[in-house]
């Protein structure tokens, strides 16, 4: 079988029917949707700094057989696998870092597939072996030093150490559903001094008056989306200094993935002061953004962890994924788990150096996550 390799700087040439055919169901962020909503919108640009060039794979009557969502990046801002340090090291030593190619969710840490195979395909495997075949070639042709996979799952990340990539891991902190029927079936689950706490903040947080509804498909009107815009655009100046998700993007994500999102609003008397936004998967809620113009304690907390975990036990959902960061997760029921990528890098002198880093990083996230498995779980004993 001949396989023809080619990139495209819009999802457009590539089309819903083929895209979706690869990327499947389960998780929205690789959807065609999502992906062209973010395109659309003009919140993945060349301007933003992330150029969409997909890879693609077609077999020899044209068909789509294979996609890698893929970007030319002029910087690293919104990628959440933090390579600041090698640039900067590169460029000390006159080499050009940027411009770089990066596969990834666009502004979201969402692990995931990368290598997006036809779901009706014989062979997947042979497939995915082609589009990192296809990826390695890149940077050669088109003159840069790197690139980047991110988020992907592990089995991707193992295929491309054997191929030459050097591979990084991370830690996110999620919550596993262990067939709970309630909140209070997760509680039970709780050593008793945790338990005691998560219920003090939930009770302090409705004591103050906030109440909460989880808007989904028509049920989520323009006034929700101008609302939560207003609020992550705050959040986005106060935190990043840059809001990456334009106004137009809440309003096509609506348009194409209403269904799958969940909108988690948050109200102090009849005016909604904070809003956490969610995917749903098959088998996962996605918390992502996350905004508020009210700074009361712990309503974070019940916005974006609290009310999320009430929506997967809800939906029979096995995990919630909260997005990047924050040990203080554990205390709420968020477990410790490695997240993969892999990095093409094609000057030898930064390939040595990198992999050194890459290994002393790798022991210390290790062990980082044994000891927190260990000492700081908020679960009893036999539960774990």
């Amino acid at each position: 079988m001949s396989v023809e390799i080619r990139t495209v700087t819009d999802i457009h040439q590539i089309g819903q029917a083929h895209w979706d055919k690869c990327a499947g169901t389960d998780n929205p962020f690789v959807s065609f949707g999502f992906l062209s909503a973010m395109e659309d919108s003009g919140s993945t640009t060349a301007q933003t700094g992330w150029q969409p060039f997909h890879l693609v794979a077609e077999d020899d009557a044209g068909a789509v057989i294979g996609i890698v969502p893929l970007y030319v990046k002029g910087h690293s801002y919104g990628e959440y696998v933090f390579d600041w340090a090698w640039a900067e090291a590169y460029e000390r030593a006159g080499g050009r870092y940027y411009p770089k190619l990066q596969s990834a969710v666009p502004f979201s840490p969402v692990p995931g597939p990368r290598l997006l195979v036809a779901n009706d395909h014989p062979a997947p495997d042979q497939i995915r072996q082609t589009l990192i075949r296809g990826l390695a070639m890149l940077p050669e042709k088109l003159g840069m030093a790197t690139l980047h996979v991110t988020f992907c799952k592990r089995a991707e990340s193992e295929l491309m150490e054997q191929a030459g990539f050097l591979t990084r891991t991370g830690m996110q902190y999620h919550w596993h559903n262990r067939d709970y029927q309630n909140f209070d079936d997760f509680l039970a689950a709780l050593n008793s001094r945790k338990r005691k706490n998560l219920r003090k903040e939930r009770k302090q947080v409705l004591e103050a008056g906030y109440s909460f509804r989880a808007l989904r498909g028509d049920d989520l009107k323009a006034e929700h989306w101008d609302r939560f815009y207003h609020f992550y655009h705050d959040t986005s100046d106060r935190k990043w200094g840059q809001a990456y998700l334009t106004r137009d993007f809440f309003d096509l994500l609506h348009e194409r993935m209403r269904d799958r999102t969940v909108l988690v609003c948050a109200y102090n008397d009849d005016e909604m002061v904070a809003g956490a936004l969610n995917l749903i998967g098959s088998k996962t809620l996605y918390g992502r953004n996350w905004g508020t113009i009210d700074r009361t304690p712990l309503l974070h907390f019940e916005t974006c962890y609290y009310q999320a975990i009430d929506i997967a036990i809800e939906h029979g959902l096995e995990t919630v994924e909260a997005g990047a960061q924050g040990e203080h997760k554990i205390q709420r029921g968020y477990e410790p788990v490695l997240t993969h990528s892999a990095h093409f890098i094609a000057d030898p002198g930064l390939k040595r150096a990198v992999a050194q880093f890459l290994r002393q990083e790798r022991d210390h996230i290790d062990q980082d996550r044994d000891f927190l498995l260990s000492e700081h779980t908020p679960y009893r004993r036999q539960e774990k």
